[in-house]
């Protein structure tokens, strides 16, 4: 709905000065234009909070998946490690330093060569680091590191 202005003037005396003195009132005023504009208003603040929460909520995301990824990358150099400390555990007949507790709790393997090899120990140890480090060179091929 348009709006109606009317113009008033007058003559003002100000010393030996006479002026002329605009004055616009708005007649008519629009209640309806006036909540249409308080609503879009409104609005438009839900939309802009919205966007900031939508803004912080990825960003709480972006770190969570940078811990997760952090966390996977020690879990998938850890996994295979733990496997193949899982199957030989200290089972091995010359292991330098529980030469005393392997005797007692160890050699229940009696089809694994490896255990009665003199070198089996410092083998599975070389197999263990040569698997982590092909791990770390991957992650850090792949920029994940």
């Amino acid at each position: 709905m348009p709006r109606f202005i009317k113009r008033h003037s007058k003559k003002a005396d100000i010393g030996e000065k006479k002026t002329e003195e605009t004055k616009i009132t708005l007649i008519d005023f629009d209640e309806a234009h006036l909540q249409e504009q308080i609503i879009d208003t409104i609005e438009s603040y839900r939309d802009i909070l919205g966007g900031m929460l939508d803004i912080y909520l990825s960003t709480v995301s972006n770190k969570m998946n940078e811990v997760m990824k952090v966390l996977t990358i020690i879990a998938t150099i850890f996994i295979p490690i733990t496997f193949v400390a899982g199957i030989y555990g200290m089972n091995f007949k010359f292991m330098p330093e529980l030469t005393f507790v392997a005797g007692i709790y160890g050699m229940n393997f009696k089809f694994m060569p490896e255990l009665e090899w003199r070198w089996g120990y410092v083998m599975v140890w070389a197999i263990i680091v040569v698997v982590a480090g092909i791990m770390i060179g991957f992650f850090k091929k792949k920029q994940w590191l």
